[in-house]
C-alpha cells in the first residue's frame, strides 16, 4: 500500500467507525431530563478521536473477528476515557475550563454533577462489557472485564493519575515519568487493543504482538501529548495546556523537543513492526501509529 493510498485508507477507516461508534455512544446513553444523564451525554458525544474505540475495533479484525461484533465493548472503552476526562478536568485535579474545544463538564453542570456523570459513566462501561456474554464465550468476557479493571484502577490508570498530582512542581527523573505515562495514559490504551483481540480469540503470538504495538503507541501518543502542550495553544489543541502551569516534568522538559520527536517516532516503528504481516487491519493499525505522531490535537 503507498502512503497515499495508506493515509486514504485510514482517513476513511477512522472516519466510517467514529461516526458508528458516535451513533451507538448516541443509543447507549439515557437521554431524559435527569441533570447526570445530560452531562454523561454532554461529554461522552463533544467528538473526539474515538482511538480506544477503534484501536479496538482494529485489533479484533487483524485476529479475524467482523468490527460490528466487537462495537459495544469498543464503545464501552470510550465511556470510561470520557469519565477520565471529566474527572482529569476537575478543579481538585489539573482544573481545566476547557475540553474538546468545549466548556468542560463543571464548568456546565456544577462540580458536583460532573462528579457523579463521572462516577456513572465507569460502571456503564461495565454493564456494557459483561452484557456481550451473548455473542463471545463467557470465558472471554469475564477475562476483558478483569483486564479492563486492572488497567483503569489503583494499579493502572488512576495509579498514574496519583503519580502524576505527586510529580507536579518537581523534577522526576525519564524512568519515573515512563511509569507515570504508561500507567495514567498507555494502560488503557493497550488494553484497547487486547481487548479487541481476546473477544477475537487471539492465540497467544497474536495477543502478545498486539499488546507490543499498544505498550508503543501507548508511551508514543503521551510524548506527543507532550509535545503538543509545547507547541500549541487551546483553540488548537481544543483543551487548555497545563503542564507548563502546573510545574511539570515533561519529555521535552527532560530530553528536549528534538530528542522527543525521535523518541516518539522509534516507538510507532516498534509499532509498526509488531503488526506486519496482519492484513488490511494490520496496515491499519500501522496507519493508525503514524497517526499518534502526526495529529495536531
Amino acid at each position: 500500500m503507498t502512503e497515499d493510498r495508506s493515509t486514504t485508507a485510514l482517513a476513511t477507516y477512522l472516519s466510517d467507525w467514529a461516526a458508528r461508534v458516535h451513533a451507538r455512544l448516541d443509543q447507549l446513553l439515557a437521554d431524559d431530563e435527569l441533570r447526570v444523564h445530560q452531562a454523561m451525554r454532554y461529554s461522552v458525544l463533544a467528538g473526539g478521536k474515538r482511538l480506544r474505540p477503534v484501536l479496538a475495533i482494529a485489533a479484533h479484525e487483524a485476529v479475524g473477528g467482523a468490527g460490528e461484533q466487537v462495537l459495544d465493548p469498543a464503545c464501552a472503552l470510550e465511556l470510561i476515557h470520557t469519565y477520565s476526562l471529566i474527572h482529569d478536568d476537575l478543579p481538585a485535579m489539573d482544573d481545566a475550563d476547557l475540553r474538546r474545544a468545549k466548556a468542560t463538564s463543571h464548568k456546565v453542570y456544577g462540580e458536583a454533577i460532573a462528579i457523579l456523570a463521572g462516577d456513572a459513566l465507569l460502571p456503564l462501561a461495565f454493564e456494557i462489557i459483561a452484557a456481550t456474554v451473548d455473542r463471545f464465550p463467557a470465558e472471554r468476557v469475564v477475562r476483558v472485564v478483569a483486564e479492563v479493571a486492572r488497567a483503569v484502577g489503583p494499579g493502572g490508570m488512576v495509579a498514574g493519575q496519583d503519580l502524576d498530582l505527586d510529580a507536579e512542581g518537581r523534577r522526576v527523573d525519564r524512568p519515573h515519568l515512563e511509569r507515570i505515562h504508561r500507567l495514567k495514559t498507555g494502560a488503557l490504551l493497550e488494553t484497547s487493543l487486547r481487548l479487541g483481540a481476546i473477544l477475537g480469540g487471539a492465540n497467544d503470538d497474536q495477543l502478545a504482538r498486539l499488546t507490543r504495538y499498544g505498550s508503543s503507541i501507548g508511551l508514543a501518543f503521551q510524548v506527543v501529548d507532550d509535545l503538543l502542550d509545547v507547541r500549541s495553544d487551546a483553540a488548537t489543541l481544543g483543551k487548555n495546556p497545563t503542564d507548563e502551569s502546573k510545574s511539570k516534568s515533561t519529555y521535552p522538559s527532560i530530553l528536549g523537543v528534538e530528542a522527543s520527536q525521535a523518541l516518539a517516532l522509534k516507538l510507532v516503528r516498534d509499532a509498526r513492526g509488531e503488526v506486519t504481516g496482519m492484513g488490511r487491519a494490520g496496515e491499519i493499525l500501522g496507519s493508525l501509529a503514524d497517526f499518534v505522531v502526526s495529529r495536531t490535537s
